[in-house]
């Protein structure tokens, strides 16, 4: 073999093998997964954006002057429902993933935490009656049920001895046949798991304790989520924010800061066993592998710090840009 043959041999076995190289890292590499995320924009209204878990080829899939907040994609990962809010009232709106084809399902005064059912056609939210000023939504809550093709709606739980109690913050079990809540249904908002009806309910997360220690406050329970497999609840747990100074009108950030320090979230079997602290932080949500996510405000991102559980430990989600504020976020499942 002459030696020009002999070095073009060699060259192209060292291109081969690179290229072999390449795509064994690039097929390790873990892909990534997208999310839909309520941020605020230049102008700070909260607007939906549609990127990458990592940040990257964010896309704007709403405009306007209203605020756009607490997305939630459905189970094939066609559609995202959201809540459209403005100083006259609110609004459930329906769109594709692309922010295509938007159109509002119902209007209503206060109108929070719309989640899907799994068969991707009916939504369940909380629907809030009249409060006085400052006072938690949950407090005069009950849950609704919508077909979105139909646009027929009506109380998700319809019994005297369900509706007498505050109901809030629904979140369907991946088989569709049980629903967690939130209800003071035991004098303080705790978690509770009942059929879709409202039937069988029971007391998912019970605390050791009632009220913090320090704060002589009631220990209150929030936001349910289930994990894609149906085994686990997540939730917030803490000291409500109505006991904060912005709320209270009285001015005293120490308390403040001691109010948000209970701020957790927890995670729970959908059995009532294995409860476990994940860490500081509200607005839980679950990765479409099984991870649970947490926030909390971040000074240095001046703005909140979104972690999310992994094989290896946590790790950060920067999914909202330095200095803006956010309203919640949804997954896409990881075909989409």
């Amino acid at each position: 073999m002459s030696m020009a043959l002999l070095v073009l041999t060699a060259f192209m076995h060292s291109e081969k093998y690179g290229a072999t190289l390449l795509a064994d890292e690039l097929s390790s590499k873990p892909q990534l997964r997208e999310v839909i995320v309520s941020h605020t924009d230049e102008n700070g209204i909260f607007q939906l954006y549609r990127m990458k878990e990592d940040g990257t080829e964010s896309r704007q899939l709403t405009k306007g002057d209203y605020h756009c907040v607490q997305p939630a994609c459905s189970a094939d990962g066609k559609k995202i429902i959201f809540v459209k809010r403005s100083n006259m009232g609110m609004a459930i709106w329906l769109c594709d993933t692309n922010g295509k084809n938007a159109k509002e399902l119902i209007k209503s005064e206060r109108i929070l935490l719309p989640s899907w059912l799994p068969d991707a056609t009916h939504i369940v939210w909380m629907s809030v009656g009249p409060l006085q000023r400052n006072q938690d939504p949950a407090s005069n809550s009950q849950l609704r049920i919508m077909n979105t093709e139909t646009g027929e709606s009506r109380r998700l739980f319809s019994h005297p001895d369900q509706i007498k109690f505050n109901n809030a913050m629904p979140s369907i079990s991946p088989d569709g046949t049980k629903v967690a809540f939130v209800s003071d249904r035991s004098g303080t908002f705790r978690i509770w798991v009942s059929k879709l009806d409202g039937s069988d309910a029971k007391l998912i997360s019970p605390t050791p304790l009632e009220q913090d220690n320090i704060l002589k406050l009631p220990l209150e329970q929030k936001v349910p989520t289930w994990s894609p497999d149906g085994k686990w609840i997540a939730h917030w747990e803490g000291v409500e924010m109505i006991h904060m100074s912005p709320f209270t009108g009285i001015n005293n950030p120490k308390r403040d800061q001691q109010i948000a320090a209970t701020f957790h979230v927890w995670v729970v079997g959908s059995n009532g066993r294995n409860r476990r602290k994940v860490g500081r932080g509200d607005d839980p949500t679950w990765s479409p592998d099984g991870y649970v996510t947490r926030a909390f405000p971040d000074p240095q991102r001046g703005g909140p710090k979104v972690m999310v559980e992994s094989k290896s430990g946590e790790k950060e989600l920067p999914i909202v840009p330095r200095h803006q504020n956010w309203a919640r976020f949804t997954w896409l499942p990881l075909s989409r």
